[in-house]
């Protein structure tokens, strides 16, 4: 490993880690509050091979985060946590992180944690695009093409359009994608992922045929 950002709001805990992975060879970047953890991941080229988030942070929780990295990476995430609820840890990996660590742990198996991951993540580099039918997703570059035309999609059709080209074939009801998108506290209408389906149709040209509504259950991506 040669560079990980790390998300928490503990100092100590921070110069701990950072410490014992510096003695690895290990660069750790620290970031202490949400708000400006989702600045880099919203602004950055994210320039890491893994990251450490907490999930209690100021101004975003790191479920937030968690969420908004899947829609950007498929970088690899471990929640380090003091939560160690049941459902906090499904919900965890309900979102994609790869591993989920309850605190107090020992360094010595977080760095193993990490090494390993980051070893599998790069023997996976090859597989990162999505496709199906006339519609391709490229998770590592953020780039969407449709019938060989790139597609510019804001974060939310991106979202959406990853998940259903993850789900291939299956039919995905709206309450799926308000938990995974929006996220499990958003309380507006579920009428939002119909604008949002109009939207990305609309985007994909031809190709947005493919994306078929079965009323009164949801939405399902097929090949054609």
């Amino acid at each position: 490993m040669k560079k990980i950002l790390l998300i928490e709001d503990d100092t100590e805990i921070c110069e701990v880690i950072r410490n014992y992975f510096n003695n690895k060879g290990t660069e750790v970047s620290a970031v202490n509050s949400g708000g400006k953890a989702f600045d880099i991941i919203r602004d950055s080229e994210l320039d890491y091979e893994l990251v450490l988030l907490d999930i209690m942070l100021p101004e975003t929780d790191g479920f937030t985060l968690c969420r908004q990295l899947r829609v950007r990476s498929d970088i690899p995430i471990i929640f380090i946590t003091a939560r160690g609820r049941e459902e906090d840890i499904l919900y965890g990996y309900d979102l994609g992180c790869d591993d989920y660590i309850v605190k107090p742990f020992l360094l010595s198996a977080l760095y193993s944690k990490c090494e390993a991951l980051v070893r599998r993540a790069g023997s996976n580099d090859n597989g990162k695009v999505l496709s199906c039918g006339g519609i391709s997703l490229d998770t590592r570059t953020l780039r969407c093409f449709a019938d060989d035309n790139e597609v510019e999609l804001p974060p939310k059709e991106f979202a959406i359009l990853r998940y259903l080209l993850e789900h291939e074939n299956w039919v995905v009801t709206r309450d799926t994608l308000l938990d995974r998108i929006w996220g499990y506290d958003y309380f507006g209408s579920d009428r939002v992922v119909d604008n949002h389906i109009k939207k990305l149709r609309k985007a994909l040209g031809s190709a947005g045929a493919q994306i078929k509504t079965l009323v009164g259950r949801g939405y399902k991506l097929t090949k054609e």
